[in-house]
């Protein structure tokens, strides 16, 4: 796999450049947010790691300015920040998944792995999943409701695949985590209710009917009103 790493501390960058490479990945550097982003723009990546302080241009605007070209390359971003709305200004700016430092590198891999997992499903796995206008064709990675394209990130997209296959059937948080996430997440956090808030505002807030339902204390639901 050809990763992109974008980490200004030089030890931190060669740590994971090292574990990495063993890990068999291909890993091109950058050490700051300029040269990342004319990276990730120039080259072809299985995977972002980038880190949110960044001199030249912060993470948070390289990942904006990644996402506004549209492509979906999974972006896992590294902060030192833990705060709960800082995680969340990364995922709203279009990251996948979030790390904070310092971290177990082998949480590291389990997060990667997920990410690269997403959408590799065995060959009996349905191509094109539908619900009242809405389609998600997996193979090509596109989104439609009623025949607008709707542009979706690497993790959104994996979490709404997983609720096409659900449809009609309650999946609880800690199904999504299992299954979507494929980590371990404090089930406190509420990143699962910002993603479903993210799915809502592009798949059902100029729609309708509204396929996204919460039941309280039990998960969510995607079905026709």
């Amino acid at each position: 796999m050809k990763i992109l790493l974008v980490e200004d501390e030089p030890k931190v960058a060669a740590f994971l450049y090292k574990g990495l490479s063993e890990q068999t990945h291909t890993v091109d550097v950058a050490m700051d947010g300029l040269q990342g982003l004319h990276k990730a723009f120039e080259g072809q990546y299985d995977l972002i790691i980038l880190d949110q302080m960044l001199p030249g241009l912060n993470g948070l605007d390289v990942c904006r300015r990644i996402r506004a070209e549209n492509t979906r390359v999974p972006i896992l971003m590294l902060t030192a920040l833990g705060e709960t709305d800082d995680k969340i200004r990364g995922l709203d700016a279009g990251a996948d998944d979030y790390l904070v430092k310092p971290f177990a590198f082998q949480e590291l891999l389990a997060r990667i792995r997920a990410l690269t997992r997403r959408g590799h499903e065995g060959p009996a796995a349905e191509a094109v999943l539908r619900l009242a206008d809405l389609t998600l064709d997996s193979t090509r990675k596109i989104v439609t409701r009623g025949g607008q394209l709707i542009q979706l990130t690497a993790r959104e997209f994996a979490l709404l695949h997983f609720l096409l296959r659900n449809q009609g059937r309650v999946v609880s948080r800690v199904d999504i985590l299992e299954q979507v996430w494929e980590t371990s997440f404090d089930t406190g956090s509420n990143v699962i209710d910002v993603y479903i808030n993210f799915l809502r505002k592009k798949i059902d807030k100029d729609f309708s009917p509204k396929l996204i339902h919460t039941l309280v204390g039990m998960g969510y639901v995607l079905k026709e009103d």
